[in-house]
């Protein structure tokens, strides 16, 4: 009988996801305008905005990461603010500060380019610790502190930081503790040479790109967050979770052991929650209200590659994160 209510409250689930996720189709057909292939960084960025995460994108200049977030930012009609993170930046530079007003004789708020929707942290490895960590704050707490005064941040707030892998000098990479705030590392590649004639066809064109409408109001995203809290999660999706979890802290377990001398550390609690979040509003863009097993899977390497710590070994060997993932995910039970 119970299985019967279930397979009621399913359909009618179903039924309301398809209905509140219509806005996504539009999106992406706004976006699709403007962003050349890359297909897997606007979903990600989709991802991110339902589930309240940040995002880590990792790939070489000129791929159109700017472009995308700002893209997104105009079909939403949200605040978008880039910050171009160098070594002499400073906390201030990036949320704020109290300036004297003499007229008044009082000290004035000035906010930073933080108080936007989206805000674009380019190339966030090559700021110190500190800027890191005032940043940081702010993605965790939704909110900033000036002076005596806390301001909370706009919603949705969404935190996209670049880093370029190739030139590491002069940089200061992110600790691991930080870089785990981040719900998804996403890793661009080049695009294929079909889209690559469209992107040069679009930039030397007298047209121009073309122009890119509201499509979504900020409410509606904040709505679509909550239900996608809603999208049905099996506990044997849970497990498969947890187990792919724990086989990066415990891959003896699950007959790894000859991985186990690569890994430092796995993922956190921190791993498995943003592993389920981000399932759930992949099923929502795919315009379904239960998570299966290959919407788990579709995100596992984003979700994970940031949080697995490699040893001298594995970087002796040439090992990395995507193989140890890769590896984990052929050798745990999918339900």
């Amino acid at each position: 009988m119970e299985t019967q209510v279930t397979n009621i409250d399913i359909k009618a689930l179903n039924d309301k996801i398809q209905q509140e996720s219509a806005f996504v189709d539009l999106l992406n057909m706004e976006m699709d305008k403007v962003i050349i292939g890359q297909q897997h960084m606007v979903e990600s960025l989709l991802i991110a905005l339902l589930s309240n995460g940040h995002i880590l994108l990792e790939g070489v200049p000129g791929l159109a990461k700017t472009l995308a977030v700002n893209t997104l930012a105009k079909a939403i009609d949200a605040k978008f603010s880039r910050v171009q993170f160098t070594p002499d930046l400073l906390p201030a530079d990036l949320i704020g500060t109290m300036i004297y007003n003499q007229k008044l004789q009082s000290f004035d708020v000035k906010k930073g380019p933080i108080f936007a929707n989206f805000v674009l942290a380019d190339e966030i490895n090559r700021a110190p610790a500190k800027v890191q960590s005032a940043l940081l704050e702010a993605m965790q707490e939704h909110q900033v502190t000036i002076g005596e005064e806390t301001f909370k941040l706009p919603e949705p707030f969404l935190v996209l930081a670049t880093q370029n892998p190739v030139e590491q000098e002069g940089t200061y990479p992110l600790p691991e503790a930080q870089v785990d705030r981040f719900m998804l590392k996403v890793v661009l590649d080049y695009p294929k040479k079909e889209e690559e004639k469209i992107i040069i066809r679009r930039n030397i064109s007298k047209e121009g790109f073309p122009k890119v409408n509201t499509v979504v109001h900020p409410d509606q995203i904040l709505k679509a967050r909550e239900v996608v809290k809603e999208v049905y999660m099996d506990e044997k999706v849970e497990q498969y979770i947890v187990d792919l979890v724990f086989a990066t802290r415990h891959p003896e377990q699950y007959n790894l052991a000859e991985i186990k001398d690569y890994i430092s550390f796995g993922g956190s609690p921190r791993a498995s929650i943003s592993l389920a979040m981000a399932s759930k509003a992949y099923a929502f863009i795919k315009r379904r209200g239960y998570v299966i097993p290959e919407d788990v899977r579709a995100v596992a390497k984003d979700v994970l590659r940031h949080r697995i710590g490699l040893t001298y070994e594995a970087e002796a060997e040439n090992v990395t994160t995507e193989d140890i993932i890769n590896k984990i995910m052929d050798a745990v039970e999918i339900p």
